[in-house]
């Protein structure tokens, strides 16, 4: 019987051939590689090996090789962190966020989602998030979670309620996250452990049901020890009338409670010239955001306390 030879050795690839095939990928991907686009361009194990050996490529794990021999950038770790983690991986919270244009927030670890029954690894400077039915995830790109639902997800995993905050804050202002959006995708999350406090922060970006309006500012005036105040009072100024959130007219202090919309398109233009107007009849104004109330609720109260004896302290004089 004749005996089959054995198959003849694969040839490895010359150096300049293995940086032709692996170009393309390592531009498509700032500078890393997957092992398995390079296989499917035939780049074999041995070929990676010996690059690696070699000093010109660095294996960064299992899955990932760094072939461009620059530093990589924010977006090869995002890939990085994807390919390393396990299949059916995605960007999450934060991570996800800054690879849909969210700056001005910086965080360190890179927040992935993956699905349970799958096979996973760790990954340094990672956190897995694991889901037995994994959100949806935007089409095309980096592999990650859609906006609104992982800013919900990176608020729920903030520090503190004012980061949690900040983080809604951000994404609607950037125009990442669509309000209606943002708050749809609220209103479809079944376990939340901020969610008395994400809910009021949601309705005052949101502009709303207020739950922070001129009723609730009169129940916190009764808290802080102050008289009752008028509310939607309306005055006639110069540019004509208007009507004022919240007033003692005996003192003449009016205090302004901007919502979510007083941010908008010309609205702090508009806002600045009434407030002067009522500023220039001897009135004093404060302006409190809703947002401010939820979150420094003590720090605004204790100035229209004060801004409240000094007026009456005033008005007695002038008595």
């Amino acid at each position: 019987m004749r005996l089959a030879s054995p198959a003849p050795s694969r040839r490895r690839l010359s150096r300049s051939e293995r940086a032709r095939r692996a170009g393309p990928i390592a531009i498509h991907y700032d500078g890393v590689a997957p092992r398995s686009e390079l296989r499917a361009v035939g780049i074999s194990r041995d070929d990676v090996r010996s690059e690696v050996a070699a000093g010109r490529w660095v294996a960064l794990g299992r899955q990932t090789v760094l072939v461009s021999g620059e530093r990589w950038s924010r977006r090869s770790a995002w890939f990085h962190a994807i390919w390393e983690s396990g299949a059916g991986a995605a960007l999450d919270g934060i991570a996800a966020l800054h690879a849909g244009g969210l700056t001005g927030f910086e965080h360190d670890i890179i927040d992935i989602a993956i699905p349970t029954r799958n096979r996973r690894h760790r990954v340094q400077r990672v956190r897995l998030r694991q889901y037995r039915a994994m959100p949806p995830l935007v089409g095309g790109g980096v592999p990650r979670v859609r906006p609104e639902i992982a800013a919900i997800h990176a608020a729920q995993w903030a520090s503190t309620d004012r980061t949690a905050a900040l983080i809604l804050c951000l994404v609607v202002g950037q125009r990442i996250v669509l309000p209606e959006h943002l708050l749809r995708a609220f209103t479809e999350v079944t376990r939340c452990a901020r969610r008395r406090v994400l809910a009021g922060v949601i309705a005052d970006i949101c502009d709303g049901v207020r739950s922070v309006n001129e009723l609730d500012f009169a129940r916190l005036c009764r808290r802080y020890g102050l008289p009752p105040p008028s509310r939607q009072v309306v005055r006639q100024l110069p540019g004509g009338r208007v009507y004022l959130d919240v007033s003692w007219d005996d003192v003449d202090l009016v205090v302004e409670i901007d919502g979510g919309h007083h941010l908008e398109a010309l609205n702090p233009m508009l806002d600045a010239l009434r407030s002067n107007e009522v500023v220039l009849t001897n009135a004093t104004v404060l302006r409190i955001p809703t947002l401010g109330l939820r979150l420094e609720e003590a720090r605004f109260m204790h100035q229209v306390v004060r801004a409240h004896e000094a007026a009456r302290l005033r008005h007695a004089r002038t008595a």
